[in-house]
């Protein structure tokens, strides 16, 4: 709660004017908001994926999903697009990330069920090849959205409105939900397939159903406030050192881990450099990054 009343202009909780008060509720409130359930999004999806695809570096970025949000939303951004109001920019993104997930899903599956390998593979190669196209329109834009566009790109929550929360809340709460309630499979999931088909799971429908919420949380997120990395890939190992690795546990305080972070590195990147504000995306790589492979060259902590 604290970012809400820090910032470029401190406001007194205690003794607020009508225009302090609008600017709490107006600009700051939804902010806060947004990185929080960005966060929570991110970080459980990171949690759910590490286990289901059993490799510490997965990260809800490597399936391709937030670049082919990036590609249509950067789009729509430099075009200009108002059709459907403010709401036109995040559900372009939304719909840009549920087809890359669905096309990434049918390249993964194979012989009726998902391969973690497959999964793999398709995603960076289409990350890789959205990347590209998305540059490229970028490079011949002179279009005054360019800079919108890519501070968007970097994970900008300046833009964060109450008319697109709701959508958000909608599905990142269905994917966290998915989620806890398939925890105890997902644990199955990390000991092996063999071994979960001894404790009564099917591997090939569980990694479906995760993948399913997955695919809503971080589409979700990247519709909310653009790409932010590091929180999926360094969150949940940091869970995992301080409660262990039982999903039960690991979701619920990945998503919260996330959710913090996220509101942190916001506050910090409108407040750093006032009147000028940097995305939260380069502040959570700026922090992540170098506590990543701190973590990495621990390799016990990540369980190697």
């Amino acid at each position: 709660m604290i970012a809400l009343f820090i910032g470029p202009k401190f406001i007194n909780p205690i003794n607020m004017n009508e225009i302090e008060k609008e600017i709490l509720m107006s600009i700051r409130l939804p902010r806060v908001v947004v990185s929080v359930l960005m966060g929570m999004a991110l970080g459980a999806s990171g949690a759910v994926l590490q286990g289901i695809l059993r490799n510490p570096l997965a990260d809800p970025y490597i399936l391709g999903i937030s670049s082919g949000a990036a590609l249509t939303a950067a789009v729509g951004i430099i075009a200009g697009l108002t059709f459907w109001g403010v709401v036109t920019i995040p559900l372009l993104a939304f719909l840009g990330a549920m087809i890359t997930g669905v096309f990434v899903g049918a390249m993964g599956w194979k012989r009726g069920g998902f391969w973690p390998e497959r999964l793999l593979l398709a995603g960076v190669g289409l990350g890789f090849l959205f990347a590209a196209v998305l540059m490229f329109i970028m490079s011949i834009s002179s279009d005054q959205g360019l800079r919108r566009a890519t501070l968007w790109i970097f994970g900008d929550l300046s833009l964060a409105d109450w008319s697109v929360i709701p959508y958000g809340f909608i599905f990142i709460t269905a994917g966290l939900v998915i989620c806890m309630s398939r925890a105890k499979a997902l644990n199955a999931l990390v000991l092996g397939d063999e071994l979960s088909h001894s404790l009564g799971f099917s591997p090939r429908k569980e990694r479906f159903v995760l993948f399913i919420a997955v695919g809503l949380m971080t589409a979700a997120s990247v519709s909310l406030g653009g790409m932010i990395g590091f929180i999926g890939l360094l969150i949940p190992h940091i869970g995992r050192f301080l409660i262990g690795s039982d999903s039960r546990a690991l979701i619920p305080v990945s998503a919260l881990g996330g959710g913090i972070l996220l509101c942190i590195a916001d506050l910090v990147g409108k407040s750093i450099f006032s009147p000028m504000e940097l995305p939260a995306g380069i502040i959570t790589a700026i922090l992540g990054a170098p506590y990543f492979l701190y973590l990495l060259r621990r390799r016990d902590v990540l369980g190697a």
